[in-house]
């Protein structure tokens, strides 16, 4: 046996330089993500002719849902490969992906122009950035997780959800700033392209970024002690328990996210009845009060405990959710609309600020990215990729108060998994202090 290796702890204002840098490539990877979902309403009509405004948003979010299909393939290449190769790498190579995938939108002609190659072309980027996005979010929390320190290790680690909303909040901002610049004309025409130009362009940035961060202690420790290699079979037959924990963790957090923030902005036009201007506003505003949020609720979970918020999510989001999506479905008034979304986002902050860590603690550091990054894909695919189609859905076949208690239902059943689990704060497998 390999005799463990002497390794100094990174200081802090080196834990600081590598969780910022981590951090920015985070916040562009997750801006090109979303910048599809932002200007779905601009750019469905180009790929899918139709006088039908749902079904032309329903055509998108099934393509929306189509990249979370490559989530799960990507967690698994990606996540064995940081895993083998170093965290570094992995979140390299996922950011060159996403940017071959949001210059492949940016560029890909319309369907009047090149026909059914039109949504064929889209599906193609979204399975870019679909393999890009499921391995960064492996490769990410590990990283911040692994860099933090122990008694910090919440509150660092809450910004991978941070700059995930950063990254959205970013694309909505882009979009703000096309509305009141370009008319609606040009915004519906070519406007809509923008965004993805300015995210390939970014993604090179980072790229060259993420060659200079420095790898984690927990890797190398990990590394140089002979640890078992990464892999599906290794995850499958070690760590059952805890794969299966991380799917059924995620299921409920992932579906609330994605309905109050994602699905929101097309839920307040296409449902509530507010203008794209309207929807726009709430979702920006909203998404960074939230934003701002993450860190707070991390450092909570660092004097508290990682269960007690993962619990308040789950009560709060089985009793509240019907409730404000159906008077949200009859709001008028912006400000009524956006303290309602406010409220959604407030409780699903006690899973979104801490389900990295909690992850991340529930793992070995040898098989670590992989064990966040894939239970989690094939949650996030089932359910949060799908949240927009099975809403949709259920408004076409005029069914849509179904939408809110499937949101609800789901929520209760992670609350049982968060009820039964141990606090990971107190069980953590990170090594590092």
């Amino acid at each position: 046996m390999t005799a463990p290796i002497e390794t100094g702890a990174p200081s802090q204002r080196e834990r600081l330089k590598a969780i910022i840098g981590g951090s920015t490539g985070n916040l562009v990877e997750w801006y090109d993500w979303y910048a599809y979902a932002a200007f779905t309403l601009y750019f469905a009509p180009h790929f899918f002719p139709s006088q039908d405004r749902t079904a032309q948003l329903l055509s998108a979010a099934g393509i929306f849902a189509v990249g979370f299909l490559m989530r799960p393939i990507g967690a698994w290449i990606m996540g064995v490969y940081a895993d083998r190769h170093g965290r570094k790498s992995g979140l390299t190579l996922s950011v060159a992906l996403m940017c071959a995938g949001s210059l492949l939108i940016a560029m890909t002609p319309g369907y009047e122009t090149i026909g059914v190659a039109a949504p064929l072309l889209l599906v193609l980027a979204r399975l870019m950035q679909g393999l890009s996005i499921g391995g960064e979010y492996g490769a990410s929390a590990t990283y911040l997780s692994e860099m933090a320190g122990r008694n910090r290790r919440g509150f660092f680690s809450s910004f991978q959800y941070v700059t995930l909303i950063a990254g959205q909040l970013v694309a909505i901002c882009v979009l703000l700033l096309l509305q009141a610049t370009l008319s609606e004309a040009q915004l519906d025409a070519w406007g809509w392209r923008i965004p993805f130009f300015i995210g390939g362009a970014l993604a090179v940035v980072v790229f060259w970024l993420r060659r200079g961060l420095a790898e984690t202690e927990s890797f190398a420790v990990a590394k140089a002690e002979g640890a078992p290699k990464s892999g599906f079979v290794e995850l499958l037959t070690k760590h059952p328990r805890e794969t299966v924990t991380v799917m059924l963790l995620t299921a409920g957090g992932t579906i609330a996210f994605y309905a109050y923030s994602i699905y929101m902005q097309k839920f307040l036009v296409n449902t509530s009845g507010l203008s794209r201007e309207a929807a726009s506003q709430i979702n920006a505003v909203t998404l960074f009060v939230f934003m701002l949020l993450q860190p707070v609720a991390g450092a909570l979970s660092d004097r508290i405990g990682r269960k007690p918020l993962m619990i308040g999510f789950g009560v709060m989001g089985v009793l509240c959710t019907y409730p404000i999506f159906a008077t949200l479905a009859v709001t008028k008034d912006p400000v009524v609309a956006g303290l309602l979304v406010m409220a959604g986002l407030v409780i699903v902050t006690g899973y979104t600020s801490i389900n990295a860590v909690v992850k991340a603690e529930l793992f070995p550091a040898h098989i670590r990215a992989l064990g966040v990054a894939l239970p989690y894909a094939l949650a996030n695919t089932m359910f949060g990729g799908t949240a927009e189609l099975v809403a949709l859905w259920f408004k076409q076949a005029g069914m849509e108060q179904a939408f809110y208690i499937y949101v609800s239902v789901m929520i209760a059943i992670s609350l049982v998994v968060y009820v039964r689990m141990k606090d990971t704060a107190k069980t953590s497998l990170i090594r590092e202090d």
